[in-house]
Order: C-alpha cells, then structure tokens, then sequence
C-alpha cells in the first residue's frame, strides 16, 4: 500500500524537557523538511544520516530552533517510507512552531498509532508484533518488557503462522473435496487430520492457559491486605513501599477506605492494596462502608494477603476468619502473615509453629521494625508461582485480550471439527468449522482483518506512534 500524504506528529511526551523529537513519514517528508532546513542538500543525503542545522520559517524568515535531522530513506525506516526525524529542544513552544510550520508546509498531522498503522500496513510488523509496540512502551517490569519484546521479535507470531500453516493443508484438501463432492473422493486423510487437530487444539490450550499469567505481567499483581483494626496493615503498606503512605495511628479504624500503590519484586509488579479494618461492629457509618468496601476488593483480588496480630488472634480464629472472607471466592490464593512478632511471647508464638493457611506456611514479622519483610517477599512470590500466576518470561505468552478471544474462538472450531470427525460429519460442515479456526488464527497477526479492527487497535496507541 502506497500512501499519498505525509504524516507528522510529536514523538515524545508533551511538555517542556531538554530534547523534543518531531517524527515526519511519507512520499514527501525529505523534501519538505529540506524547504525549512539550513542545508539545502538534505534530499540529495543518503539514509541513516544525522544533520545539524537550523530550521527557518521561509515565508518570514524566523529562526525556529538549532536541530538535529535524522534522515532515513524508503524502506528502510520504522514505516518503509521515506522518514525524517527532527531533535528539537524541548520547548512547548518550539515544537508548537516546528508543528506549525510543517503542516502549512503540506503535512497532516498523525492520528494516533498512525506509524505504527503504516508499518504493520506496508508489512514490516504483523498485527500482533503492532500491538506489542504499544506493550512495550507501556512496560513497567522487567517480565513485561521481555514479553513485549518477545512479541515484537515476532516470536508469537512465528508460533501462530507455524499452527495456521499446518491446518491449511488440510483445509485445501477438504476444500478440494468439496469440488469433487459428486464423484464421493476424499483427499484429506482423516486419521492424519485428527492427530493434527490434536497437537494444535493442545498448543492453543496452552496459550489461552498463559492468558492468566499474561495478564498478571501486563497488569500487576492485585494483592489486598485485610485483617481486623489494629492488625498493622498501613504500617506493613508503607513497609513494603519504603514511605510514609497511608497513616498509622494506634486508634482502630484509622483506614476508611482503601489505600494502594505498586512495588516490584523480581521483576513482577505487585499492586497492594490497605483496606479498612474488619469487624463485626463499625464505629460509625463510614468505618461501615469501608468494611463493605473491603470484602467487595477481595473478591477482584489475584491474592489476598490476611494479616492478623500475633498477640490477639489463635491459629484456630485465624483459619475461620480466613474461611469467613473467602468462603464467596473459594479459588482466591491467600497468604496468612502474623504481625507484631517483636512483642509477642514464646508461648504466643508456639501456636503458630509450623501454622498452615491455603497450603502455605504462614509468615511471621514484625512491620513496624521492617523485620521479616524478606521473607514475605520470598512467599509471595513463591505464592503467585504456585497459584500458576507467574513463570517464564521466555515462553510464549499470551498478554492481549483481544488475542485471547481469538484463540478461544479458535479453539471452539477445532473442537467442533474434531466432534464432527468422531461423528462422521460430511465434509461441508468439517470444512466450515476448520475456516473459521484458520481466520480466528489469522485475526491475531492480521492476516484476516477489517478496517474496524484496525481503527480499534491503533486508537489505543499515542499520536507519535
């Protein structure tokens, strides 16, 4: 696909800041910047080439700003077309100007994930490797950068090409079949079609189950810390986040409604969240709504961190207190953390020896001193990997809704062409069902795809993307 006008847009986050870079693309980018470049032999300049100079107003003459081009050449650039990149210094009112400037000069400006839109349409990206572009900026952890680039390498891609490419040979034969239906042939082995039918139905199980960590990577780990007032849950919150975040008064009922922020331990991003103390009879109407507030979190919780004082509570109360909160949420992982450790007695603390709660030994520290917050760090994630919430950033995971979707769909029709099989369904219907797996699988790369779709995904993105 050719595109007949060229785009220009901000490539870096508005406001002021040292450097600022404006992103040009298409047929005429090179030309229109070398008209307000000082070295009039830009368009003569090979790509990949960097140029100092100033850019000037011709109509009027006025001096915008000392810059910096980059120049690259179609189609070796983001796009595949021809592509300047300006280095401007980070003034609003510069770029104002520089923008300005080259939309009089025949530019339009960019509508978001417009580069990206003209890449993936020119066939330098595929549709998943477009999104991962957006992932990838959006990355806050060490685990959802390398999930992002692994999909932008094409590594995903390569996986669903490799399992769409098996089915349609098959398919082709089927469809083929179709074409002799009167002379009652069958070109398409049915023993090979449903071991295949197997191993990809298999492989897409498999990316659908990795959704579940996908989605824990991308967005954080939600973890709610309940327990009765007074329990410690402001003092750990602020323990784990190293400052002063939520108060901590020794009055109960201090936390009225809920207080959270993000850390990130080994490269998972962890979402914990201070809720109002639970008990049977709220100081007043706000402390009540708080309390309600508290169980409906748990229930949207990834994992509920129960802390209880160790000078209060006995490990039997712990339990029914535990079984109280989750009896609704019955999957909910939780982790059981005994407080104050510092001020308990050894005959306190012998009854939670080797103390159990969901299959996980409880952990014991004293938030108030920072002692034993290690080895809460080392349970939780111990906790999330065994709940199945986090493993290897190497493999192929899953992280996009909309390519969850698609799989689950796909993974229906493969379902059904393998009842249709077992059945002995004719080859009309076995075909129609194996289509619509093939263009649930081709959505994701883009391979079957509408303007709809691609309106969706690109408006996500930001305007110099």
């Amino acid at each position: 696909m050719i595109f007949s006008d060229t785009i220009v847009a901000l490539a870096t986050p508005p406001g002021v800041g040292a450097l600022a870079i404006v992103r040009v693309a298409g047929p005429d980018a090179i030309g229109l910047v070398a008209g307000v470049f000082s070295k009039r032999n830009l368009a003569d300049q090979p790509g990949h080439t960097l140029h100092y100079g100033t850019i000037r107003d011709p109509d009027g003459g006025a001096l915008i700003d000392e810059v910096v081009v980059a120049l690259y050449r179609a189609p070796r650039s983001f796009t595949r077309e021809d592509a300047v990149e300006i280095s401007t210094h980070g003034s609003d009112y510069v770029v104002r100007q520089l923008l300005a400037l080259l939309l009089r000069r025949g530019a339009r400006l960019a509508e978001a994930g417009e580069f990206t839109k003209r890449a993936f349409l020119h066939g330098a990206l595929d549709l998943a490797q477009a999104e991962a572009v957006a992932d990838l900026i959006a990355a806050d952890s060490a685990l959802s950068h390398q999930v992002a680039l692994n999909q932008l390498r094409g590594g995903f891609s390569q996986e669903l090409r490799t399992l769409r490419g098996r089915l349609v040979t098959f398919a082709s034969l089927l469809e083929l079949e179709l074409d002799f239906g009167e002379e009652d042939v069958e070109f398409a082995d049915r023993t090979g079609l449903r071991a295949l039918l197997g191993e990809v139905a298999d492989r897409v199980a498999a990316l659908l189950r990795s959704f579940e960590l996908g989605n824990v990577i991308k967005n954080g780990i939600t973890v709610v810390i309940a327990g009765r007032p007074n329990a410690g849950k402001s003092t750990l919150l602020n323990a784990l986040l190293r400052e002063e975040r939520a108060i901590v008064s020794a009055i109960p009922g201090t936390t009225r409604d809920f207080i959270e922020d993000e850390v990130s331990l080994d490269g998972l991003r962890f979402r914990f969240v201070d809720t109002a103390g639970l008990r049977d009879d709220p100081a007043d109407e706000v402390e009540a709504i708080g309390v309600q507030r508290t169980r409906q979190r748990i229930g949207q919780a990834a994992l509920l961190l129960y802390l209880f004082d160790l000078t209060e509570l006995t490990p039997a109360q712990v339990q029914a207190e535990v079984g109280a909160l989750t009896a609704a949420h019955p999957a909910l992982p939780v982790l059981a953390v005994g407080n104050k450790l510092d001020l308990s007695t050894a005959g306190q603390l012998a009854g939670f020896d080797d103390f159990v709660v969901d299959g996980t030994a409880a952990v014991r520290l004293a938030a108030a001193r920072g002692q034993g917050l290690e080895a809460l760090q080392t349970a939780l994630l111990a906790r999330v990997r065994g709940a199945g919430l986090a493993g290897h950033a190497g493999a192929t995971i899953v992280t996009n809704v909309r390519h969850a979707r698609a799989l689950a769909v796909a993974a229906g029709h493969l379902a059904a062409v393998r009842a249709g099989l077992d059945a002995g369904q004719g080859t009309e219907l076995l075909a129609a069902d194996l289509r619509h797996a093939l263009g649930a699988l081709g959505e994701i790369t883009g391979e079957i795809s509408s303007d709809d779709l691609l309106t969706s995904i690109f408006t996500q993105f930001c305007i110099g993307k």
